[in-house]
Order: structure tokens, then sequence, then C-alpha cells
């Protein structure tokens, strides 16, 4: 573990300090959580943006899925 000095806001250092209450927690481990947290939304947003610049560089063409169609359980 590194230490690290940071400034947050009053404002939001009051927010964190009533979250770390409520969840029995420290504010070292729910900074690590958020940025954690945080991390993990960025590098999936990035996915989705992959995904779908994907989809505009080589749109489905009609009939592409079609043979999975049959395949598809949806109950009865």
């Amino acid at each position: 573990m590194k230490t690290i000095q940071m400034t947050l806001d009053e404002d939001l250092l009051k927010r964190i300090d009533k979250a770390i209450h409520e969840l029995n927690t420290t504010r070292s481990d729910f900074i690590q959580e958020s940025i954690q947290y945080y991390l993990e939304r960025v590098k999936i947003k990035k996915l989705e943006k992959k995904h779908r610049d994907g989809y505009v560089n080589k749109p489905v063409q009609n009939g592409e899925f079609d043979v999975w169609e049959d395949e598809q359980a949806w109950g009865s």
C-alpha cells in the first residue's frame, strides 16, 4: 500500500463521512472501493464504445443471424 495525500471539497467529505458511518467502514476503504468501482465503469464504457463502433463500421446484414432464430427458447 502507498499513502497519498488528497484535497476534498468539504461538502464531499461530509457526504463520505456520512456514508462510511452508515456502511461501517473507513474513509480509506470507502475511497479505494469507490475508485475501483469508477475504474471498472470506465473500462465497461470503453468496451461498450468499442462494441458500438464495431457495429457502426460493420453493420449487421439482413439474414446474418437468421440461422439462430430456431435455436432461441422463448418459453411457452
